[in-house]
């Protein structure tokens, strides 16, 4: 009679068993659907072809084939390929209202978004140590940094981010969803996916907890100590030209890097997933539209460097028609 009813019991959650998710992003201003669409869709564009253009740019011309600027043309591939797995979905959901989502292509997206942010984080640290080597140890920057190094430090930010998130979804992934099906976000949020699950997930939100804050607090931590190293040495130039040039460039790359860890802070480093706010949507907006449309311009496009290279190109592209 007991297996008879376990067996019932198990027949039942079989057939509840969540299939697909509801994507419910922004209801209450889903009246302004056409107006954000295109208001996102120039800004994806806009990101797009930014960081395409400093990845072009970049293989078209040795002078910058250069470790900082390989770096920063892996850093603006990988913010395309971040943004393209969420806002596609998110226009689509401004043009059409909520949006269905299957299970495994919401696990799917889940992954590569964490995967890939927190890869573009270790990648950002790797970045700031490049800058740091450059500005306060120039005499040993080309023996300690090359293309080798470079593309070494690359796959290894790829690689911890690989098996940090693989684990973590493998865990998701044994979890049972049997209840309700409506993600209040844009995009597979595995937080909010999480809290969804009807099985016990304390052991998975610590899990998690563990993984985004390392990946967050160690850029962040490696990237502060850079830069503060780089600001006292600014500070030492005997030229007030030559700090105002220099503090003018570090500032500008300070408030796109204040943006991304904070709303990152802001939404994944709390110890209790259950306390996470609506506002969380609004933040990760500015990770997945704000920045990946200001870094273009912060970091290269304002490089004399970057522009006589881009100048050069489009001669050679009009001397070769």
């Amino acid at each position: 009679m007991k297996n008879r009813d376990t067996e019932i019991t198990m027949g039942v959650k079989n057939e509840s068993t969540v299939q697909e998710f509801i994507l419910e992003a922004f209801p209450a201003i889903q009246h302004l659907g056409n107006l954000l669409f295109l208001v996102h869709l120039l800004a994806y564009l806009g990101s797009i072809m930014g960081n395409m253009v400093i990845i072009i740019i970049t293989w078209a011309d040795h002078r910058l084939q250069t470790p900082m600027y390989v770096l920063l043309s892996t850093f603006s591939f990988c913010e395309c390929c971040f943004i393209t797995t969420v806002i596609p979905k998110l226009l689509s959901i401004f043009l059409s209202g909520r949006q269905t989502i299957p299970f495994t292509a919401c696990l799917t997206q889940a992954f590569f978004f964490l995967f890939i942010g927190a890869g573009i984080f270790f990648l950002m640290a790797v970045m700031s140590l490049d800058r740091y080597l450059a500005i306060c140890k120039p005499l040993h920057y080309a023996s300690i940094m090359n293309l080798r190094i470079s593309f070494l430090l690359i796959f290894l930010c790829y690689f911890l981010s690989f098996i940090f998130f693989t684990g973590l979804m493998l865990r998701v992934s044994q979890l049972s969803f049997c209840g309700p099906n409506i993600i209040s976000h844009f995009f597979c949020d595995l937080g909010s996916l999480i809290h969804l699950s009807c099985s016990d997930t304390r052991s998975v939100e610590m899990y998690f907890f563990f993984v985004t804050s390392f990946a967050i607090l160690l850029s962040l931590i490696v990237t502060i100590i850079a830069y503060s190293n780089i600001v006292v040495t600014i500070l030492r130039l005997p030229s007030a030209k030559e700090r105002q040039k220099a503090f003018s460039t570090c500032a500008s790359h300070l408030i796109v890097l204040s943006l991304m860890y904070g709303s990152c802070v802001f939404i994944y480093v709390k110890p209790k997933e259950v306390n996470r706010l609506d506002s969380n949507k609004e933040a990760a907006l500015v990770n997945t539209v704000v920045t990946p449309l200001l870094n273009p311009v912060i970091y290269t496009l304002r490089n004399k460097q970057v522009h006589q290279a881009l100048r050069d190109t489009l001669s050679r592209a009009r001397l070769q028609k």
